[in-house]
């Protein structure tokens, strides 16, 4: 699979998920919907448990910022 994403990817995670949740205000998803929601993306290939508050905190600041 090509354009794998990496928990530390955030940028490219946000933009994959805005794409995907469209309608969604990024700031009022719960973390752990959040860490779902990066792990179901097709072009995710990290290991889920690697996870970490301040990744999935970076991946909700920048698709907050992607909507400003």
């Amino acid at each position: 699979m090509k354009n794998r994403l990496y928990w530390d990817d955030a940028y490219p995670i946000a933009l994959s998920l805005r794409q995907a949740h469209a309608q969604v205000d990024p700031s009022t998803i719960d973390l752990a919907v959040l860490r779902e929601w990066v792990i179901g993306l097709r072009s995710f290939a990290d290991d889920p448990a690697l996870a970490q508050l301040t990744m999935l905190e970076e991946i909700q600041r920048e698709w907050v910022d992607l909507i400003k």
